[in-house]
């Protein structure tokens, strides 16, 4: 009897030793979580179903909502929100969804949508809100203008922006567990159904997802509508292997020699009736996906132009899948 306790213990501690390294290593290499205070905004436009005929529409009404945001922020003495809903307003913007509300979200398409071929749905990870919405855009029109480089003559492309669910911050308990991506998923899910709806018939359609971004693509996977899944960056999906995802996507996954994920637990563990980590290690065999070449990238450099990781999402996102180099 005394044994069995001292192993219950001894269990105990190291579940409690794996839930620790897990937040440190997930939260120490980052910067501090970005707070957003109660910032007004109207409340998001009613919109008609996405179809390729109500685009236009929604493009404007979207960038009247950025734009009352943008003044309403001003009013309220934030002049960094106030900024970055401007941008969003701008003519050239073309965004799907806009809500100026808290942290905010925004879905923005780079190219012709309608009439894309190729589509690449960008899902973002940790601490990526409207304030800090700047470098997910850097990201995508990244990866847009590798596509537009690389694409045959004649093939149109087009890149999602999905801001489209609260991001955990990195320093919080809320980073370790699947929580944010569980309510997350329904709505991703939801979105790629619409998406369709908008687009070509048999358009090829490729999740690109990041960091904890994986996790939301990993949660919302099964029954999702899409041709590739890529996973970089990932501390793990929550599933123990890509089979586990339910999808009848292809799943890749990436990670760079120099991205501090590599040193996150891949764990799972139950403290206090909470699930900590996210399991398997996409990049290892045991997972059982298609693992592909990120060279040296650092954890935030998954999109930088000339990588060999941004040419190979390239590649994905085309379907060229024989042309993407695999390690």
């Amino acid at each position: 009897m005394r044994v069995g306790k001292r192993s219950g213990r001894a269990r105990g501690c190291l579940r409690a030793l794996f839930a620790a390294l897990l937040v440190t290593a997930i939260a120490a290499p980052l910067s501090a979580a970005t707070t957003h205070p109660g910032i007004p905004a109207p409340r998001p436009a009613r919109l008609p179903a996405l179809t390729a005929a109500t685009l236009h529409s929604t493009y404007a009404a979207n960038r009247a909502d950025a734009a009352r945001a943008a003044r309403m922020a001003a009013a309220h003495g934030d002049s960094h929100r106030a900024a970055a809903d401007r941008a969003l307003a701008a003519p050239a913007r073309t965004l799907l969804t806009f809500d100026g509300r808290g942290a905010g979200q925004a879905t923005e398409v780079l190219g012709d949508l309608s009439h894309a071929g190729h589509i690449a749905v960008l899902v973002p990870g940790s601490d990526t809100s409207l304030d800090t919405y700047a470098r997910f855009h850097k990201a995508a029109a990244a990866l847009y203008a590798d596509l537009t480089h690389r694409a045959p003559h004649g093939t149109r492309v087009a890149v999602i922006a999905w801001l489209g669910y609260t991001t955990p911050a990195t320093v919080s308990t809320t980073v370790t567990t699947t929580t944010r991506a569980d309510e997350a998923a329904p709505h991703l899910r939801a979105f790629v159904r619409d998406l369709r709806a908008a687009t070509e018939p048999g358009a090829h359609l490729s999740l690109l997802c990041h960091s904890y971004g994986s996790v939301v693509c990993g949660r919302a996977a099964p029954g999702l509508d899409a041709d590739d899944i890529a996973l970089v960056g990932s501390p793990g999906t929550g599933a123990d292997s890509a089979a586990g995802l339910h999808t009848r996507a292809r799943v890749w996954a990436a990670r760079g020699s120099d991205d501090w994920v590599a040193h996150v637990p891949h764990v799972r563990v139950g403290l206090f009736g909470t699930t900590l980590g996210f399991g398997t290690d996409p990049v290892s065999p045991a997972f059982g996906a298609r693992v592909f070449d990120a060279a040296g990238a650092q954890h935030s450099g998954y999109f930088t132009p000339g990588s060999a990781s941004l040419a190979n999402l390239a590649r994905i996102t085309l379907g060229e899948t024989s042309e993407v180099t695999r390690v």
